[in-house]
């Protein structure tokens, strides 16, 4: 991809689980400053927990400056139903904000069953997704390129 110091991307974190979220968001903003974005291209919203991701991702879109918008987040089973619920809610959420307003909305929100396959997915035994997502990013970026 060009490296284009007009591309703008939005990250977003939740907070909840953060033992896992804050190695989500070093590996994305690595993965970044190593695909030559600075930090002036970036802006970061830490959230609370996941379910609260797609009202920020919305209005990240409302604003029209962001080139894309990376969540991150991590939802792990716990003894409750709640799991399915937020895991849904997320899910639906992203995926709304990016079909409503055009923008790639990159899903880096781990669900897993429990913390051990949560922290395979931050640099462990499955890679890193904070950095799979920043990679999906700059891809969706360069594809709606064509569409413009």
């Amino acid at each position: 991809m060009k490296k284009n110091i007009t591309i703008k991307i939005a990250v977003i974190i939740s907070r909840f689980n953060d033992d896992v979220t804050d190695k989500l968001k070093t590996g994305a903003l690595e993965r970044l400053a190593e695909l030559g974005l600075s930090q002036e291209q970036l802006t970061v919203f830490d959230v609370p927990g996941a379910v609260e991701i797609p009202l920020i991702a919305k209005q990240c879109a409302k604003q029209k400056k962001y080139d894309a918008i990376i969540c991150l987040g991590a939802v792990i089973r716990g003894e409750t139903t709640h799991y399915d619920y937020v895991c849904e809610q997320v899910s639906q959420g992203c995926q709304q904000v990016m079909m409503q307003y055009d923008i790639p909305v990159i899903f880096g929100v781990l669900t897993t069953e429990n913390t051990e396959q949560a922290l395979d997915r931050v640099g462990g035994a499955h890679g890193h997704k904070g950095a799979d997502a920043a990679d999906a990013a700059l891809e969706m970026i360069e594809l709606m390129q064509q569409f413009n």
